[in-house]
């Protein structure tokens, strides 16, 4: 496992499948080459919004409000579409797909989101819910998906794996029998890391479908 620095919450941040860049979690960029002042000025806006709405967008996510959550950072929600699968060995890969194949999963629920940051930008935020029949199995399966080069499931809107989620914005929970995984990239524009994570940070926290 590669060495991982902790974002503004206390979590880990985790890059997967040996991703190479490493960015630092919650730095915001107000201004690049090529960007005027008043661009510049409209995204510091925005990244302000968004960091000080997170907190109760997390709240929101909590409770299934996947609209409300959003609007809180100064987003909005552009598309949602969702999926239920009855196995997850089909829909995963590398050394996640082994252990599924040794410890079945119960049921397997993915979605996709886009959304708009509020700076001209949209992200694509994937999540997938994963329950196991003993809460052990689903502290094993954390623990394994939680570490570099480990493979995943495949997320919504995936195809092939790694093609679209890299695993640089990523996080992950585990409640009991679940466990949640989420991440997010990039789908227009050039949205910021703080962005990206913020993204990730809430979606994980969306209870299962």
């Amino acid at each position: 496992m590669v060495n991982q620095p902790r974002g503004p919450d206390g979590r880990w941040v985790k890059y997967k499948y040996g991703a190479g860049a490493m960015a630092t979690a919650g730095v915001v960029v107000a201004a690049t080459n090529g960007i005027g002042g008043g661009t510049a000025a409209s995204l510091d806006s925005a990244a302000s919004q968004a960091l000080k709405g997170k907190s109760s967008s997390k709240k929101s996510a909590q409770k299934g409000r996947h609209s409300e959550s959003w609007q809180r950072l100064g987003w909005r929600q552009l598309k949602k579409t969702a999926k239920r699968e009855l196995e997850c060995g089909p829909h995963s890969f590398g050394e996640v797909q082994r252990f599924f194949l040794r410890h079945p999963c119960v049921d397997l629920d993915r979605m996709l989101v886009i959304v708009d940051d509020g700076a001209g930008n949209t992200i694509t935020v994937s999540v997938a819910w994963v329950k196991m029949p003993k809460a052990s199995d689903a502290s094993d399966l954390k623990r394994l998906v939680d570490k570099d080069g480990t493979g995943n499931v495949v997320l919504f809107g995936e195809a092939p794996p790694g093609s679209r989620f890299t695993g640089k914005n990523y996080d992950s929970r585990q409640a009991k029998k679940l466990v949640v995984i989420a991440e997010s990239a990039p789908a227009s524009g050039r949205p910021s890391e703080a962005a990206l994570e913020t993204a990730v940070d809430v979606a994980v926290e969306f209870p299962a479908p």
